[in-house]
C-alpha cells in the first residue's frame, strides 16, 4: 500500500486509509526501535533537508533521529546560520538546496501555508513540521498512535483538547485526524482562547468548564499557552489561568474515574499542568515523545515511495 499524497502538508489532505497506513507502519518501526541495532537501510541514498525557520527542540531532534534510524543522508538548516537571515527568499533558499539534489524537505515555518507554497514550486516531497497556527500533522499522528496503543482504537474515543485552541496548530491537526477516525471531540478552555465558530466549522463540542470536560473524556490532550502568538492579553494572569483551567492531581482524583493525560510539549509546569500530573500515573507524555520517532520514520519511509 502507498499513501494517496506525495507530500504531508496537513492531516486535512489525508484519507482515513492514509492515516491507518501510517499508524500501522509506525507500529512496525517501533518494533525496530526496541532492537539492539536500531538502524535499518530503508532510506539509504535518500537525502533529506531539515528546514527549520522556527525554534524547535523535540520535533527537530525527533525528525533527525528518525532519518538517522532509516539511514538517510541529512542536512540541517537553521535560519540564524543561513543566508535567510540576510534576506534570501524562501524559494531561493530551497532552490539552492534542491540544486544539491535533495529528495525530501522537512519544514517548520512561522507563516501558515509556507509548506503548501513550497510544494507548488519544487519537486521534492515536503513534510510539514508545523506551519504558523495552521497544522502540525506529525504531532497529531504521534498523538493518535499513542492513543491507539492505549485504547486499541480511536473510534468512539472521547477526547478533550484543553487550553489555547485559538493559536494551536496541534489542536487543528488533532481535530482533523480524530474526526476522520471516528472519535468524539470536545475543546475546552477560556472563551478568549476558543475560536467563535469552531463548533459549527469543525463539528466539535465546546466546554468552558474544565472539570466538566475531564468528567466527560477518556483522554485529555492539554495544550501549551502560546504567549508568543498572542498579540494582546487574553486572560488576566498565568496564576489565574492555572487556578481556573490548570490540571492538578487533586482535580484528577476528584473525577471518580481514570483518564489519560497527554501534552505535545513543551509543558508550562504550574500553568496548564502541575508537575505531579505531568510526571504522574495518568500521563503518557513520555510515550508520546518515544512514539514520535517511530511515526516520523513511517511518514518519511512512506513518502519516499518505497514498497512495504
Amino acid at each position: 500500500m502507498k499513501l494517496s499524497t506525495k507530500n504531508l502538508l496537513g492531516i486535512k489532505d489525508l484519507t482515513p486509509e492514509d492515516i491507518q497506513l501510517i499508524l500501522s507502519t509506525a507500529s512496525q518501526f517501533k518494533d525496530v526501535l526496541q532492537r539492539p541495532v536500531k538502524k535499518v537501510p530503508s532510506l539509504r541514498d535518500v537525502t533529506i533537508v531539515n528546514l527549520f525557520y522556527e525554534n524547535s527542540t523535540r520535533t527537530r531532534i525527533s525528525f533527525e533521529l528518525a532519518e538517522k534510524r532509516l539511514s538517510a543522508d541529512t542536512v540541517n538548516f537553521t535560519v540564524s546560520g543561513s543566508s535567510a537571515a540576510k534576506g534570501e527568499t524562501l524559494l531561493d533558499t530551497v532552490n539552492n538546496i534542491l540544486s544539491m539534489k535533495v529528495d525530501m524537505v522537512v519544514m517548520r515555518h512561522s507563516a501558515s501555508g509556507a509548506p503548501h507554497f513550497l510544494a507548488k514550486h519544487i519537486p521534492a516531497a515536503i513534510v510539514n513540521a508545523g506551519d504558523g497556527i495552521n497544522e502540525h500533522p506529525t504531532q497529531a499522528l504521534l498523538d493518535a498512535f499513542s492513543m491507539t496503543e492505549k485504547f486499541g482504537s480511536l473510534k468512539g474515543l472521547k477526547v478533550a483538547i484543553i487550553g489555547d485552541i485559538m493559536h494551536s496548530r496541534v489542536a487543528l491537526s488533532n481535530i482533523y485526524l480524530l474526526t476522520k477516525m471516528g472519535a468524539d471531540i470536545t475543546v475546552a478552555g477560556p472563551p478568549t482562547l476558543i475560536p467563535k465558530y469552531i463548533a459549527e466549522a469543525l463539528n466539535v463540542k465546546v466546554e468552558y468548564n474544565v472539570k466538566k470536560a475531564l468528567q466527560w473524556c477518556d483522554v485529555a490532550n492539554v495544550l501549551r499557552i502560546q504567549l508568543e502568538r498572542q498579540n494582546q492579553p487574553l486572560f488576566s494572569s498565568l496564576r489565574e489561568y492555572n487556578q481556573a483551567y490548570g490540571i492538578s492531581r487533586q482535580l484528577l482524583e476528584s473525577l471518580g474515574k481514570d483518564i489519560v493525560i497527554m501534552h505535545p510539549g513543551p509543558i508550562n509546569r504550574g500553568v496548564e499542568l502541575d508537575s505531579d500530573v505531568a510526571d504522574g500515573p495518568f500521563s503518557i507524555i513520555l510515550n508520546q515523545v518515544e512514539n514520535g520517532v517511530a511515526v516520523r520514520m513511517a511518514v518519511l519511509y512512506l513518502l519516499a515511495n518505497r514498497e512495504n
